[in-house]
């Protein structure tokens, strides 16, 4: 079967017929981390590169208007940048004044205000891209995906008695020892239904109650847990069968929600 929400839990939803396509550039930064690798190294690489060829091309045409170029060899000639002889130099002094790496072999005089305003700009820029894409790539290497290989649930969940009630049981633990603060646990019952006005609902969601009466629902994830969702009146699994059971195609979603104490 096809399902809704695979083992790993990536969801088998594909937006289609998308018009307001611009909604995704208003939130740049969710765009970016929600990209895949390739294409968030791509971005990563051409933040910078595009920055440095960009204020590389102004600090040329800055030396070109002002003859800079023409007076190469003329030491009594004060330029706006010392030792900058074409595109290539520079572009190098781009990258050496955004990475404020300074090497020392061309530097800017003080008979240039363009050049000292330029700087001014290219400095608070560089901060701005360098906040941006490493804040960018940070969250991107936090997100919780990996961290979820280390929680195991079991791979069946059965029905069975506990305390002479009839529930629906699964086990869930952790393999590490950085234990999971303020964990909380909930599940949906996905399936398609029918309201008695004829409307055809599908992918319905039903919440399971698995204590969020009691408090059983906040766990305590040291060691691993049974959860168990009562089967009783107000449980969307009341009026059904063994043989219905087996043959109903529904989904059951659990979500493990906490935050991870090391990080």
């Amino acid at each position: 079967r096809q399902r809704y929400v695979e083992k790993d839990g990536k969801c088998n939803v594909q937006h289609g017929n998308v018009r307001e396509t611009y909604r995704y550039l208003t939130d740049i930064f969710t765009t970016l981390v929600d990209l895949k690798w390739r294409f968030s190294l791509l971005v990563f690489i051409l933040a910078y590169a595009v920055t440095w060829l960009f204020f590389g091309l102004i600090w040329w045409f800055i030396a070109y208007c002002r003859g800079d170029l023409d007076h190469l060899e003329d030491h009594a000639w004060t330029p706006c940048v010392n030792n900058l002889n074409g595109f290539v130099s520079a572009f190098l002094f781009s990258i050496e004044t955004e990475t404020t790496i300074g090497y020392g072999h061309r530097v800017i005089t003080d008979k240039c205000p363009e050049g000292i305003v330029l700087l001014l700009l290219q400095a608070i820029l560089g901060s701005m891209v360098n906040a941006f894409m490493v804040g960018c790539m940070f969250v991107k290497i936090s997100q919780p995906n990996k961290r979820a290989e280390t929680l195991v649930f079991s791979s069946h969940a059965v029905v069975s008695l506990r305390d002479d009630r009839l529930c629906l049981m699964f086990r869930v633990g952790d393999l590490r020892d950085s234990h999971i603060v303020e964990a909380s646990i909930r599940a949906k019952l996905i399936k398609s239904k029918q309201t008695q006005e004829g409307e055809f609902i599908p992918l319905d969601q039903t919440d399971l109650s698995v204590g969020f009466e009691t408090g059983d629902d906040r766990l305590f994830l040291v060691s691993p847990l049974i959860i168990s969702h009562e089967i009783d009146e107000r449980s969307p699994f009341w009026d059904v069968s063994r043989h219905q059971l087996e043959k109903d195609d529904f989904e059951i979603v659990v979500i493990l929600e906490g935050m991870v104490e090391a990080t």
